[in-house]
């Protein structure tokens, strides 16, 4: 019997948030801050699998219970902070106490007309999954909680002309910080890391010594992030901390390392190679080639001869 998709009710602005949560509507529509010490504040009210319609930034120092951010289950006792972007499912919440900590709700329409619309897109971390938490030093945390109590006391007491460029410009501080501390936290935990760099190199080799690329094609950093239980943009950002290339170009230079050994050792034509490694069109491979040798698959053979 074919499983159904659990149904997700979607929350559509900040101010049905408030009317789910029974707390008094948010002073500006498109943007707030939760609060977590807030006795009326109740994250249990929220439906059991919810899709919010603008970005989530929680920094929770100490949250009690079992909470599900996401698709799984998150121990919120040390300083942290968590990401989520429009129209990811995020978990409900099966028991809420002794809380510490804001969440920074912010809907898209809040940042048109400045550059940080199309630049927030760009933070990877927005898509990480519960395990790929930002976890905070104690110096760390006294930065961002700075920054949210500026920008709730700006949404608080002092509403005027110059309140939205305020609060733009301390969103944009907190992301920088925010893919700062991640940087620090990749090479502070540099164990973790580097086994997880073994794990990745040790699963594309495999990948071409048992000819997967024949049946699955070139391998995707969808897949082999997959195989190794992280999110495909935290696994490229970690990578390029250590080794300074990302997901998409360590396969490109694996790629690249077997094609050359075939095209070098074998009497292989250009296509039999571009299929052995997977491409299903051979101007694919022919042109990843020479985008990083300068060299066409056909004239590289030839040095050989």
């Amino acid at each position: 019997m074919k499983s159904e998709t659990p149904k997700s009710d979607k929350v559509n602005s900040i101010p049905d948030l408030h009317r789910i949560l029974g707390i008094p509507g948010p002073v500006h529509p498109l943007i707030t801050v939760l609060d977590m010490t807030d006795k009326m504040l109740d994250l249990c009210k929220l439906p059991k699998n919810n899709v919010l319609s603008f970005y989530k930034v929680t920094f929770a120092t100490k949250l009690g219970g079992k909470v599900k951010y996401g698709q799984g289950y998150y121990d919120f006792n040390e300083g942290s902070l968590l990401f989520a972007a429009p129209g990811q499912i995020m978990g409900g919440v099966e028991s809420y106490e002794d809380n510490l900590g804001y969440s920074l709700l912010i809907h898209p329409d809040f940042l048109q007309g400045y550059s940080l619309a199309n630049k927030i897109k760009k933070y990877g971390f927005f898509s990480y999954s519960t395990n790929e938490a930002l976890h905070l030093s104690e110096p760390e945390r006294a930065t961002m909680l700075t920054i949210y109590n500026i920008i709730r006391d700006e949404l608080n007491s002092r509403i005027d002309d110059f309140s939205h460029e305020v609060i733009i410009a301390q969103i944009e501080l907190l992301l920088s910080y925010a893919k700062r501390f991640y940087k620090r936290q990749f090479l502070t935990r540099q164990s973790v890391s580097n086994d997880l760099l073994q794990q990745f190199e040790q699963l594309l080799n495999n990948y071409f010594e048992e000819d997967k690329p024949v049946r699955l094609g070139v391998p995707t950093v969808q897949y082999l992030a997959d195989q190794l239980n992280y999110t495909a943009n935290y696994l490229s950002d970690m990578l390029r901390s250590l080794t300074g290339l990302n997901a998409q170009q360590h396969i490109h230079q694996n790629l690249i390392e077997r094609a050359k050994e075939l095209l070098s050792t074998t009497n292989m034509n250009v296509s039999e190679v571009a299929y052995q490694l997977g491409f299903e069109h051979p101007q694919s491979f022919s042109r990843l080639f020479k985008s990083k040798t300068n060299v066409s698959p056909a004239e590289f053979r030839s040095a050989f001869n």
